[in-house]
């Protein structure tokens, strides 16, 4: 694999909880790059019984603009297990959504940056945890050139599902326009309710990749920390479940994609 891209609309919450659980599930390297405008809570939540100091998402935007981004880039990053030393990182988010402005011109570096750790020794796939997009400055590069993008979507009631329809359709347009096709795009479903999978897709017209349980404890600890997590929860057996999927589906995509792939057109 190589880049997945989260995100979900308004009143949808979970993206950092999916994104999380997967960085501590699935089975190769990976970095979760916390790259939501609206600030990183994986510190002041999950980790927040550890003492670190300021790194991250805004030093390593700053090492774009000085072209140093593979001698800053490990300096960044925070071990989410000790126990299996640089298999699980994260690149902790901004703390100010004052400093979005400071990383927007540097998206273009960071996701050409981003899309290459596959190919390090050792090699790193990137889940980004682009948040809710409701906020002006998205990550626009990064959301297009994903190899997979989701929308994380709370199955729960209409009022979590009715916005995603028209965050749906936005990013269609923009994988459309600016990257290689909609063909990237699909969903996440969160817990369940009124409606079924296929109530859900025909509305969205997206397929669901895969489906996760709302299992409020394993979230709240993943979401707060101070909690201890033995693997066996569902949600992040429901997680590690999807892996398979994910991988096929980023390898399909790609073998469809081969013969004519291209960089796609710069989104501002």
């Amino acid at each position: 694999m190589a880049i997945i891209a989260m995100v979900s609309a308004k009143g949808s919450p979970g993206v950092t909880t999916t994104a999380l659980a997967c960085a501590l599930s699935w089975h190769r390297r990976t970095v979760l790059a916390e790259c939501d405008p609206a600030g990183g809570s994986v510190l002041s939540g999950y980790l927040s019984r550890l003492e670190i100091p300021p790194i991250g998402l805004l030093p390593l935007a700053a090492a774009a603009l000085r072209d140093e981004l593979a001698d800053t880039f490990a300096h960044q990053l925070v071990d989410l297990d000790a126990t299996n030393p640089g298999q699980r990182l994260v690149l902790p988010g901004i703390n100010d959504t004052i400093q979005a402005g400071t990383i927007r011109p540097t998206w273009e570096p960071l996701t050409a940056f981003f899309s290459q750790l596959e190919r390090h020794e050792p090699g790193y796939d990137v889940i980004a945890d682009c948040g809710r997009l409701t906020t002006s400055a998205p990550p626009w590069p990064l959301l297009i050139r994903a190899d997979l993008l989701l929308l994380v979507v709370r199955a729960s009631t209409l009022r979590t599902i009715a916005p995603a329809v028209g965050t749906a359709d936005m990013l269609r347009r923009e994988l459309t326009q600016y990257g290689q096709g909609p063909g990237a795009l699909a969903l996440v479903l969160i817990g369940d309710g009124p409606y079924g999978r296929r109530d859900i897709e025909q509305r969205l017209q997206l397929p669901a990749l895969f489906e996760l349980p709302d299992d409020r404890r394993t979230a709240e600890v993943l979401s707060d920390g101070g909690g201890r997590l033995r693997g066996t929860e569902r949600l992040l057996r429901a997680v590690a479940s999807a892996e398979p999927a994910v991988r096929d589906t980023i390898a399909r995509r790609r073998a469809h994609l081969a013969p004519t792939s291209s960089e796609g057109i710069s989104r501002a």
